[in-house]
């Protein structure tokens, strides 16, 4: 049979034809580019913008960048099985979790898998890791306390369930503590907790898992960590992946606290992935959306009305400044995002005031509102008192001659100092806190030696404990300080005055 070159050339065009109607690029795409955990994925032209990708080895990936010619998609996994001109698929989904209560006591990775070697999670349920936060409707006001068992934040900062306070601090400073003592102090308080390691180290991470296992907090706590040495795309979706577990629960009723330590990590992890995306840098070589990187995660923190829920979701961002500048891009992004901040200052921790907040820079905007009566009562002169000595203590440092009132005055500054120290790990009731705060601002420490100041907290309290139980019990019953029991109180302090001498 004999065929014409004409012929022959319609054939292979309609050949071509069928073969390019077969392909399908809107399902199946190629790799062109790879490293870094990065890869630029040529086709798939119906991808969603933070879709999971699926490549070749098994490796998921997140489309980020839909460009005109390709995808920028960022690998949630190891990059060395994957080779250019590798298949890659569309899945469907976009990036998800398990959550449930099968998470609580158990350490996970950013993508909700377990790496603490106690088996799989039992969890049918999942949830998107990036969600629209509750709107104005579904909110309610913010006015219960969550108790941190710090004296120096439950009475000068207070924190209220549902609300944003940032920890903000140079490195080294107790940031993490704080946290730490929060979530110990919420044992027996029906609060579940989420804490979110972004870029430490392991060993750091693990040291904190076997501290909260030591002290029973393991028990009501989930940890989401994302460590130094995992990629960029790992320790940025870490807090978006803590939130979602902790929304399952807030939608339930429950109570939760999240940790986030340390946005300023995220915020690197993020600038690291976005100039290997080829985003164009702005200010400190940030993206120009790094402000609503925090914000869409910050804002999904609220307290939820009953008809939505219910539940809240305390969120303690922590932020690690540079030689305690407060006013560099991401502490000024992250303290116009929350409701407040506690500051810690390097000179306090180094002088031994620790907790080393600075009362002056720090900053509840709940307020009294998150505070119980009595605390309300009694810890109103305290930010004044201590205003007032570190402005007189100034002046003294001259040595000039001081008159009675500013000598008593700096005296009371002097034990309040002392009285808001507060050794790690060893959180207190809020009773507790009323009573020692109520006898320094009453002047009962006035003869008492300022070294011996914390001494005289503690057998005031183990007196308490065993000669007057009832007022504890009154405290945390009611939550005021009526006038009977103020005298109560009184008579009780007066007493111990009398038979211990401190």
């Amino acid at each position: 049979m004999n065929l014409r070159p004409d012929e022959i050339s319609s054939v292979i065009k309609q050949e071509i034809k069928n073969y390019a109607a077969k392909l399908d690029v809107a399902e199946f795409g190629t790799v062109i580019q790879v490293g870094d955990g990065i890869a630029r994925v040529y086709g798939l032209s119906k991808a969603m913008s933070g879709e999971l990708l699926e490549f070749q080895n098994g490796v998921f990936g997140m489309a980020l960048n839909l460009e005109e010619d390709n995808i920028g998609t960022v690998l949630l996994g190891p990059d060395e099985g994957i080779r250019e001109g590798d298949a890659v698929k569309l899945t469907g989904r976009v990036a998800e979790v398990p959550v449930g209560d099968a998470l609580i006591g158990r350490v996970v990775n950013a993508l909700g898998q377990p790496i603490d070697q106690k088996g799989p999670i039992q969890t049918t349920a999942f949830r998107p890791i990036e969600r629209v936060a509750p709107g104005v409707i579904s909110r309610e006001e913010v006015n219960v306390p969550l108790q941190t068992g710090v004296k120096a934040i439950d009475a000068m900062v207070p924190i209220g369930r549902g609300q944003r306070e940032l920890i903000i601090g140079d490195r080294q400073t107790g940031k993490t503590a704080i946290c730490i003592d929060t979530i110990i102090n919420q044992q027996g308080k029906n609060v579940n907790c989420v804490y979110v390691a972004i870029g430490q180290k392991a060993s750091t991470v693990a040291r904190t898992v076997k501290l909260l296992e030591e002290f029973g907090a393991l028990d009501y706590t989930t940890v989401v960590a994302a460590t130094a040495s995992e990629t960029a795309p790992l320790q940025y979706i870490a807090p978006y992946s803590g939130c979602a577990i902790g929304e399952e629960w807030m939608e339930n009723g429950k109570d939760v606290l999240i940790v986030y330590d340390d946005l300023s990590k995220h915020a690197v992890a993020y600038r690291a992935m976005s100039l290997l995306l080829r985003r164009p840098p702005g200010r400190e070589a940030y993206p120009g959306d790094v402000f609503y990187l925090h914000s869409r995660l910050l804002e999904r923190s609220a307290r939820l009305s009953k008809e939505y829920g219910g539940g809240s979701i305390t969120a303690l961002p922590i932020i690690e400044t540079q030689a305690g500048d407060i006013s560099a891009y991401i502490p000024t992004n992250v303290i116009s995002i929350t409701d407040g901040q506690i500051y810690m200052e390097a000179e306090l921790f180094n002088a031994g005031i620790r907790p080393a907040i600075n009362p002056g820079l720090s900053v509840s905007r709940v307020g009294g509102s998150a505070q119980i009566k009595s605390m309300k009562k009694i810890a109103g002169p305290i930010r004044m008192e201590l205003a007032q000595y570190r402005e007189l203590a100034s002046f003294a440092q001259f040595g000039s001659d001081l008159d009675k009132d500013t000598l008593d005055r700096l005296k009371q500054g002097e034990r309040i100092v002392e009285i808001l120290k507060q050794p790690q790990y060893k959180p207190l009731t809020v009773e507790q806190e009323v009573i020692i705060l109520y006898a320094v601002t009453h002047k009962y420490l006035k003869d008492v030696n300022v070294e011996k100041a914390l001494e005289f907290e503690h057998e005031l309290l183990n007196y308490m404990d065993s000669r007057a139980p009832e007022i504890q019990k009154d405290l945390r019953e009611t939550g005021d300080l009526s006038p009977e029991l103020e005298e109560k109180l009184k008579t009780v302090i007066e007493n111990f005055k009398k038979e211990v001498k401190i």
